[in-house]
């Protein structure tokens, strides 16, 4: 009986062994795929990871639940860099901005960073492009921090409380004691699993890029601080959205909101629709796709926030 329970405890701590291994070499092969696009900005203690591009009046980006800079994707930058200073940022515990120690997940926290963010970078009222959560994350800095903002170009944005969460995140939902003991060990070889099931989720009813590894910065996320840095921003980061959404109607900045009718992680009726309907004067664009616009009709989402800008400006 003893000798039983040694070889299991050996079993367990041999597995165990392999599941860091497998879990550390995997991250250094997909850091290696993709590196940083950009420097790193210091902003209230944290470390932001930031890419600038063009010239002119600048766009700040902001990406969504689980992603990094490269889901605008680079036929979007190229086109809009033309034109724009289009600075992109990994949001705190993605891509490579590790979220500091301490540093809650909520939107107000990400917010005041990223308002932090536009003073150090001097940038004279930007406008916002935020998908998905990034849209969540723009709509708290022009509620909180509206003298920072130009106005909000909303890319699928999670503009609601969200009551259920899609199955394609579902993963993530794991106490915040145990985030770090599932990351380093099966979080990983567990989405290597199920990421082409869950890739079909968030972009269908379009067809998964065959690129979006590596040009999206898929691959990434196959690392133990983004399971940790997504699984918080899933926990807290909708904490807040009931505040935001009451005060949607003071909002006097110019919006635009960009959906796809077929979106399968975020319906449009209620975060396109009637998000439009409570912000005064925001205009919403609907079109045939997915939730992954930036990066799946990247040249059609560059002529959008073209137009919307120029419609602002001329009233």
């Amino acid at each position: 009986m003893k000798k039983g329970r040694l070889a299991i405890g050996a079993a367990t701590a041999a597995a165990a062994a392999g599941a860091l291994f497998f879990t550390a070499r995997t991250a250094r092969k997909v850091e290696a795929l993709v590196p940083r696009d950009g420097r790193m900005v210091e902003v209230d203690g944290q470390q932001l990871h930031v890419a600038e591009e063009g010239a002119g009046p600048p766009l700040l980006l902001i990406h969504g639940l689980g992603g990094q800079m490269r889901n605008f994707g680079r036929d979007l930058i190229d086109d809009l860099a033309r034109d724009y200073r289009v600075i992109r940022v990994d949001r705190p515990g993605s891509g490579y901005s590790p979220r500091a120690a301490g540093t809650p997940a909520d939107l107000r926290t990400q917010a005041r960073l990223m308002a932090g963010l536009i003073d150090e970078l001097r940038l004279e009222k930007p406008w916002l492009v935020g998908h998905s959560l990034g849209g969540a994350l723009a709509l708290t800095i022009a509620v909180l921090h509206p003298d920072k903002v130009g106005g909000l170009l909303l890319i699928a944005p999670a503009s609601q409380p969200v009551t259920e969460v899609s199955k394609a995140f579902k993963g993530l939902m794991v106490p915040p004691r145990m985030r770090g003991m599932i990351a380093h060990s099966i979080a990983v070889p567990m989405s290597i699993l199920a990421s082409k099931a869950v890739m079909a989720e968030v972009f269908k009813p379009e067809p998964v890029p065959e690129d979006f590894a590596i040009a999206g910065g898929g691959a990434l996320g196959m690392r133990p601080s983004a399971f940790i840095g997504a699984s918080a921003d899933l926990a807290e980061a909708g904490t807040d959205m009931s505040d935001v959404v009451a005060r949607y109607a003071d909002l006097t900045l110019p919006t635009h909101i960009l959906f796809a009718r077929g979106d399968a992680l975020l319906d449009h009726r209620d975060h396109g629709e009637r998000t439009a309907r409570e912000i005064p004067g925001a205009r919403l664009t609907l079109v045939e796709g997915g939730h992954m616009l930036p990066f799946t009709q990247g040249p059609e989402t560059a002529r959008w926030i073209r137009q919307s800008i120029e419609a602002s400006a001329n009233g």
